[in-house]
């Protein structure tokens, strides 16, 4: 019964979406998606993956998430820029911008599969798009690890327009998203989530 009430009264609308693309990025999604739970977040638990997860790490996810979505792999093929980086693995990172397609949700949070919740964090959803915390290495932008956003087909076009057009600044969808959204380092600073909401490891000087 208790349960039964728990998901009864969970918001319909409003869902943490992740992302992965592998068995390896699905086993940190389950960590991920246990820690909301954990938590005892209100909202929906949508994971989207990639063909190249297998069935039997699917039915682990379906065990967690309210939703797993198959979707189709993007890539970047911007080899210039992710190499320069040391990172040729974010191309893929482009199959995110999947998560602006999720229309029956009216507001969601997008968070890495890398990511582990610590407490509820539903306050997020009283932001607006697109808010996201600072990087650590770059303050002007913001880090793509966490961001509030709103789902639209029209945003996804103009996404997807932009990433054929203009490309990622870095060959991935942080360097696309900071060109998208540019207004976020002079716009509104409720926007700005605190450091505290994507805290990275560093291997620089930083508060302890």
């Amino acid at each position: 019964q208790g349960l039964l009430t728990s998901i009864m009264s969970r918001v319909a609308d409003q869902a943490f979406v992740t992302l992965a693309t592998n068995d390896s990025y699905s086993l940190g999604a389950l960590v991920l998606g246990h820690s909301l739970r954990l938590v005892k977040t209100t909202r929906q638990l949508v994971c989207l993956i990639t063909p190249q997860v297998t069935q039997g790490m699917r039915r682990q996810l379906n065990s967690v998430f309210d939703e797993v979505n198959v979707v189709d792999v993007m890539d970047s093929q911007d080899s210039a820029n992710l190499a320069m980086m040391s990172r040729p693995e974010l191309g893929v990172t482009f199959t995110k911008l999947h998560c602006w397609r999720l229309t029956k949700f009216n507001k969601c949070v997008f968070m890495d599969a890398d990511a582990l919740v610590l407490q509820n964090i539903d306050e997020l959803f009283d932001r607006e798009e697109l808010s996201a915390a600072p990087d650590i290495g770059w303050p002007d932008c913001f880090n793509t690890g966490v961001y509030v956003f709103k789902p639209s087909l029209e945003t996804y076009d103009a996404l997807i327009n932009m990433a054929i057009t203009e490309g990622s600044f870095d060959g991935g969808d942080q360097g696309l998203l900071n060109k998208f959204f540019s207004d976020w380092a002079h716009g509104d600073i409720k926007k700005h989530l605190p450091f505290i909401y994507n805290m990275t490891a560093s291997v620089a000087y930083t508060y302890t």
